[in-house]
């Protein structure tokens, strides 16, 4: 596997964490599609304000991916399935969840992008 693609996982989380989508951005595709359990959200802005709002609800949420799996992967795609967690304040109470992301990334000009992302509820969740 190629670990450029390995770290930007790993990147990508840390910059989740800094709550600024500024830094979340480069690494995600100006025409990328996200869903997520609250809805689907077309093209960078889009997905920057479902961010936003998910900041501002979840006070200092911290988030995480393991148990990373690569499906594909070749020299303009990849794909990988994964295990992700969060936690933080919710009306000053702490609340946590997991679930099951999917991410899908394109290389282009600007490097390795993610073109699309899938997260859901765990099964039975």
């Amino acid at each position: 596997m190629d670990r450029t693609l390995e770290n930007l996982i790993t990147e990508y989380a840390r910059r989740i964490n800094t709550h600024q989508f500024a830094l979340v951005a480069p690494l995600i595709s100006e025409d990328a599609v996200f869903w997520f359990t609250d809805g689907s959200f077309h093209e960078r802005d889009s997905i920057q304000r479902a961010f936003e709002r998910t900041w501002a609800v979840i006070q200092e949420e911290t988030y995480s991916i393991d148990d990373v799996k690569w499906l594909s992967q070749d020299a303009q795609t990849a794909a990988c399935v994964y295990t992700f967690h969060w936690q933080g304040l919710i009306d000053g109470a702490i609340h946590e969840g997991s679930g099951r992301g999917t991410t899908v990334l394109r290389k282009g000009k600007e490097g390795w992008q993610i073109v699309h992302e899938h997260l859901s509820r765990l099964p039975g969740g």
